[in-house]
């Protein structure tokens, strides 16, 4: 095992062990390196939803290689080493696929390996996804022995007949046994549902948002159903709501979750005072994520780059590889003119909006590059630019929160 570096500045401590390519001298100038976080796809499920565009595959023959795929994930995760050493972890999620698959033994030896090869900063939050289709009062409670502080339930609906047409394993009784569990077992948890579901109307998505409410979930994620490419919604797309009444759905449903003590801190997400999702977040400030498991991305900080990883997205080919010591598929720079774009991508979906610094610490690059498409927003209402006692401030208008898209747009 390498040997801890001496000390210095958190961005050396942090390079000591990288190859020369991640050192090599460039046009950015970056700081310390940003919080980071680890996303662990865990890619089988027990079937695959007609909505579904993630990297998940159905269990073949009631098999699923566990061990194999451990081994795997330990082996990516000792490769991947050099790239984050020195760097303390603020967040683990473990997601899929249908993570909660694995057993609770499975998912106890895989946080301990993260644990004792990377330093988990105390408090950490580490999230497990989890479908009521696989809900076990004991194995819940094992999940949370195992280390798991944060469950995220895919219930979608608690209607049976919205739940069929979505192609989902589970029921109505199913969803409402794992969310009474959550709440008893964890002290916070999360409920994903979708709305604008085929046949859904306004009375319908009311009823699924007040059964949801009532296990008063500290933190709520809320999903337009949108027929993506490749899945099998887009070969036979079923009749959805329009987008007039998809949007009088989305005010009703920031009006149901405001009168809750929910705040809507991101484009999909609601939470109470204390419980936002720490490993999202992550995301949407242009933090760091080292991404382990078949087809999982990771977005790294060096000195003077921003590098982007995709790991071998079959399972199979992922674990030949990965126990090879090559789960790396793809690895490429960001190039310096996409930064701005890619940043704003993320930091546009928070309401509260960002300092402006935090655009420089995250990119190494001078305000100045977001100079004439911050105009251009302004100038069309859909940002605004505060001054506040720690710098310059941005944020999506409520009109920008409500046309998100074109607002990203203007910094392509």
């Amino acid at each position: 095992m390498t040997e801890i570096p001496p000390p210095g500045s958190p961005m050396e401590r942090s390079t000591l062990a990288l190859p020369d390519r991640y050192l090599r001298p460039g046009t950015l100038q970056l700081g310390a390196p940003p919080p980071l976080s680890v996303y662990v796809h865990l890619p089988w499920c027990l079937q695959k939803c007609p909505y579904c565009d993630f990297n998940s595959h159905a269990v073949t023959a009631g098999e699923m290689p566990e061990a194999r795929y451990l081994d795997a994930l330990r082996a990516d995760l000792e490769a991947s080493l050099p790239l984050v050493w020195g760097r303390s972890v603020h967040s683990v999620f473990l997601g899929g696929g249908t993570p909660s698959l694995f057993s609770p033994e499975g998912i106890a030896r895989l946080l301990s390996e993260l644990r004792t090869l990377l330093p988990l900063l105390p408090g950490c939050e580490v999230t497990l996804e989890a479908n009521p289709g696989t809900f076990e009062a004991a194995r819940f409670r094992a999940f949370r022995e195992a280390g798991v502080t944060r469950l995220s339930i895919g219930v979608q609906s608690f209607d049976d007949a919205k739940l069929k047409s979505l192609g989902r394993v589970h029921d109505r009784r199913q969803a409402l046994a794992a969310a009474e569990l959550a709440a008893e077992v964890f002290e916070t948890f999360n409920l994903d549902l979708m709305y604008a579901l085929p046949g859904q109307d306004m009375a319908g998505l009311e009823a699924d948002l007040r059964t949801a409410l009532a296990f008063a979930p500290p933190h709520l994620s809320l999903y337009h159903l949108t027929l993506e490419p490749n899945t099998a919604f887009a070969l036979k797309p079923p009749v959805l709501p329009d987008e007039d009444v998809s949007a009088e759905m989305l005010d009703r449903l920031a009006e149901l979750t405001a009168a809750a003590g929910l705040e809507r801190y991101e484009v999909s997400a609601y939470a109470r005072p204390g419980h936002r999702c720490t490993h999202n977040l992550n995301y949407w400030q242009f933090g760091d994520y080292l991404g382990l498991g078949a087809g999982a991305h990771g977005k790294l900080s060096f000195p003077h780059r921003v590098l982007r990883q995709v790991k071998w997205r079959e399972p199979a080919a992922y674990m030949r590889e990965a126990l090879a010591g090559k789960a790396v598929s793809n690895e490429q720079e960001v190039a310096r003119k996409a930064l701005p774009f890619e940043f704003m991508l993320n930091a546009l979906r928070l309401r509260e909006g960002f300092e402006l610094a935090l655009f420089t610490d995250r990119t190494g690059l001078p305000p100045s590059a977001l100079a004439a498409p911050v105009e251009q927003a302004v100038a069309r209402g859909l940002l605004e630019r505060l001054e506040t006692p720690q710098g310059p401030f941005l944020r999506p208008t409520a009109r920008g929160f409500d046309f998100l898209s074109d607002l990203q747009e203007l910094f392509l």
